[in-house]
């Protein structure tokens, strides 16, 4: 739509063509974030499948289910700063894309390879197909970027949380269909819809995602200047510091920057490790079905991405820092169930409780960083979504070498590692709700020319 200006700009020769709201900018990052976030999931329910027929230890499991959040973490800063310079939509795309080369190669390898001639030869292989197909859960920080643009602080709890927890709806959703189209689609047949459902995800993105104001008017090589004010007469407040190099290096100067990364790392880079991890847990530890285990992992991943939501608005309401309080308490209470129980019933009591805490925090942390560090936000969400995600790819391993060590009584005390964990980010919590120094504001704040 070409949109009018307001009242007092009609005396302007020039009308810039400006589309979409903020409330279109979220729908489309939120849709392109969901199809991308979906790959958290896959290798959990497949990886008793490839460890049977290729041999492989839990440790190697481990990373074989870590693969998709190596590039999904640390793809996230270099693509969210980017963000800063062109807007959210060529990142998205780029990395929807290679998302989909990557599940292109993993889908020709099974079909090709599986059952009789997959072997351990062929793990690293598949490790670098899952890094490549995990390209796709590096989309959030860019659409935290792009969201936060379009929002005022006032809205970014609530529009955040809505974004974020939508979009993790994805891997829960995933855990779930997985085992049930493995059990009547076979292997390949599974991948093939997935790789389908993938294509699909970035067309409609493709279609519906928006740049904020700023960007588009930059598009249109609209002078700096002349961009910002207009992009302020319809109400964006955010603006971009500089390079996506400058952007980095200005968050990277700003010590909550990296309070945040630990407490992103705890919980968001717990629950990718844990959507993961869960299957094999369910399935080793309690000896359940497939089903029931995808069942469960998916009750985990669906609850803390739908207790986000609320969890931003919950945020807006008491202060990013004191529900960061309450939530990591809430995780550290499940993570020490999860240690000592060796009861069924009591395990989906502590799984359910670490969900509660880290699908809140997960919201903190995000109505925390465009109020910390408002003069950089695409990279301090690089900083926070790329390392805190990183979890997700290191923890899955720490937690095999404890079933190493300890056999089957190590999935239980593997959890001992979230518990540390949830008493750092604690200490860090309370250290951010105690700080002195107060933040600045975006409206305070220009960018560099």
């Amino acid at each position: 739509m070409v949109s009018d200006l307001h009242p007092h700009l009609k005396e302007e020769t020039k009308v810039y063509r400006l589309t979409g709201s903020p409330k279109e900018g979220l729908f489309g990052a939120t849709l392109g974030f969901f199809f991308g976030f979906a790959a958290v999931a896959l290798f959990g329910s497949t990886a008793r499948i490839f460890q049977d027929v290729m041999a492989l230890s839990p440790v190697m499991v481990g990373l074989l289910v870590a693969a998709p959040s190596l590039s999904g973490s640390l793809l996230r800063i270099p693509f969210s700063a980017w963000v800063d310079t062109t807007g959210g939509r060529k990142p998205f795309l780029v990395l929807l894309g290679l998302s989909i080369v990557g599940m292109l190669g993993l889908l020709l390898v099974v079909y090709l390879l599986y059952p009789e001639r997959l072997s351990a030869s062929f793990y690293l292989l598949l490790l670098l197909l899952g890094v490549l197909s995990g390209c796709g859960i590096a989309t959030f920080s860019v659409g935290i970027s792009q969201v936060s643009y379009w929002f005022p602080q006032r809205r970014q709890g609530w529009a955040l949380g809505m974004y974020a927890g939508i979009g993790n709806l994805a891997p829960g959703l995933f855990s779930f269909l997985l085992p049930v189209a493995l059990g009547s689609l076979g292997l390949a047949g599974a991948y093939l819809v997935w790789l389908i459902f993938l294509v699909i995800g970035t067309a409609l993105y493709y279609f519906t995602g928006r740049n904020a104001w700023y960007f588009q008017l930059r598009d249109q090589d609209v002078p700096h200047g002349e961009a910002l004010r207009v992009a302020q007469e319809h109400g964006q407040e955010l603006f971009p510091a500089g390079s996506s190099l400058d952007s980095l290096k200005i968050s990277a100067r700003v010590w909550k920057t990296w309070a945040l990364v630990i407490l992103y790392f705890t919980t968001f880079g717990g629950f990718i490790a844990l959507t993961a991890w869960f299957p094999t847990y369910w399935q080793s530890f309690f000896a359940v079905s497939a089903v029931a285990a995808g069942t469960l992992t998916a009750l985990y991943s669906l609850l803390t991405s739908a207790i986000r939501v609320l969890g931003g608005s919950f945020a807006d309401r008491i202060g990013g820092e004191k529900t960061a309080i309450l939530s990591l308490a809430t995780l550290l209470v499940g993570a020490l169930l999860m240690t000592v129980s060796h009861s069924y019933g009591l395990s989906v009591v502590g799984e359910m409780l670490m969900a509660l805490g880290m699908g809140v925090n997960n919201a903190a942390v995000f109505k925390l960083a465009p109020q910390e560090v408002p003069q950089a936000v695409g990279g301090a969400a690089g900083w926070v979504g790329g390392l805190g995600a990183f979890g997700g790819f290191a923890i899955p391993p720490v937690m095999g070498a404890f079933v190493r060590a300890q056999g089957n009584a190590g999935y239980a005390t593997g959890f001992v590692t979230f518990i540390g964990l949830a008493i750092l980010s604690l200490a860090l919590a309370y250290v951010l709700k105690h700080a002195h120094a107060g933040p600045a504001t975006a409206t305070s704040l220009r960018p560099n020319p």
